[in-house]
């Protein structure tokens, strides 16, 4: 299996609809590590890190998000795979 990581973006209807905890959810089913955050200016910001296949299926799920959420813009970012996580996590502050 190919590994990569991918950094997201996330803008749009993102925050109080449990954006974050929803992400970490999927992420953590996917076996996939990394971490979600919120960003002062509204936006969600997200690293997921591994199989390729896996990753594609966590961003074509951010781009619907969880029940509420009203996703408008996805920047991608992919690059290679570090392996520096251990899980996927929910981070506070920026």
């Amino acid at each position: 299996m190919e590994k990569g990581r991918v950094h997201l973006y996330i803008t749009g209807f993102v925050q109080g609809v449990f954006f974050r905890a929803s992400t970490r959810d999927m992420a953590v089913n996917l076996g996939l590590k990394g971490w979600v955050r919120n960003l002062p200016d509204g936006s969600v910001e997200a690293v997921f890190e591994g199989g390729k296949e896996k990753l594609a299926r966590a961003v074509e799920w951010c781009y619907q998000g969880p029940p509420g959420a009203g996703v408008s813009k996805i920047n991608e970012k992919w690059s290679e795979y570090t392996g520096e996580f251990n899980s996927f996590d929910v981070r506070y502050g920026w």
